[in-house]
């Protein structure tokens, strides 16, 4: 979940930055293998830059896809065979609050099978596990589905000449540090608050990776589950702004994107006194899903 302060002159925001075409996210995924006493366990440091945090916060899905990484690099590693395999699901709690820079990753691989793996992944820093994932493996879908819903809805396949645009001098791009990263626009249609209005509690955005990143697959599917906690927190536009911290997180990823825009619905059933539920649906270019998330997160105070 994100930490959102609202200025009047975020809705005034229109014009996309230059992105430059390099590969940003992608050294989030890159891993180097530490040396390790238990060999039950895999032993991963990587780095996670200032460029993915919300505030002074790493953003949570960003740790996601750190951890779906090294847990993929030590399944290809124990078990060749099964390389075909991806992270179809991750089921998160984070214990702690980790600081942007180097971090490492401890993996245990709990079962191996022909159809689904289990794999256990700890985020640590300063000797601490702060991030806990654990993560289904299987195969992800390649065919068209055999039904789909109208997910899109009146949602363009990319952004709208009125979306609002995250760029480094507007106070989103100031707080939501991804965009340094990424390209990202709110649906202004959705997002009330941007007028200093109160609406549903219900986002959307346009989330785009640069042109390096998509030209890996496993990258661009990573990112893609980055993807599923982008939203900012839906009860942002029923006024209840600050930080919301998220209790416990579960991403699913269903396929590779396309190239292009990726497009966030965030939804909500109920929002409570003490918590809310946020659902994130991640379309891509085609209009098929490619990565979902459901988190249970505390309502700012």
């Amino acid at each position: 979940m994100t930490e959102l302060a609202i200025d009047d002159a975020v809705a005034g925001e229109r014009e996309a930055a230059p992105e430059p075409d390099d590969a940003p996210f992608a050294r989030v995924c890159a891993l180097t293998e530490l040396p390790g006493e238990d060999p039950a366990v895999g032993r991963y440091r990587g780095t996670i830059e200032p460029t993915w945090t919300i505030g002074h916060k790493l953003h949570g899905g960003t740790m996601v896809a750190g951890s779906a990484a090294a847990a993929s690099r030590r399944l290809r590693a124990a078990a060749p065979e099964l390389a075909g395999m991806f992270p179809i699901s991750a089921s998160t709690d984070f214990l702690g609050a980790p600081e942007a820079g180097e971090v490492e990753y401890e993996v245990r691989i709990r079962k191996t099978g022909r159809q689904i793996c289990l794999i256990d992944t700890g985020l640590v820093q300063g000797g601490r596990t702060l991030v806990h994932t654990v993560f289904t493996f299987g195969h992800l879908n390649d065919q068209a589905p055999a039904y789909a819903a109208d997910n899109a809805g009146d949602m363009p396949a990319e952004p709208t000449a009125d979306a609002v645009f995250y760029t480094p001098d507007s106070p989103m791009g100031q707080l939501v540090h991804v965009s340094e990263g990424a390209s990202v626009a709110l649906d202004p249609r959705w997002a009330r608050f941007l007028e200093q209005e109160q609406g549903e509690p219900r986002l959307r955005l346009w989330i785009r990776a640069r042109e390096g990143d998509q030209q890996d697959p496993d990258v661009a599917a990573y990112f893609a589950m980055m993807a599923g906690d982008m939203s900012p927190p839906v009860p942002t536009n029923m006024g209840r702004f600050g930080w919301a911290p998220t209790v416990q997180m579960t991403t699913y990823l269903r396929r590779r994107p396309a190239p292009g825009w990726l497009r966030v619905i965030a939804t909500a059933h109920e929002i409570g006194e003490r918590m809310f539920d946020e659902d994130q649906l991640v379309l891509d270019s085609t209009g098929a899903v490619v990565a979902q998330s459901r988190q249970l997160a505390l309502i700012p105070r």
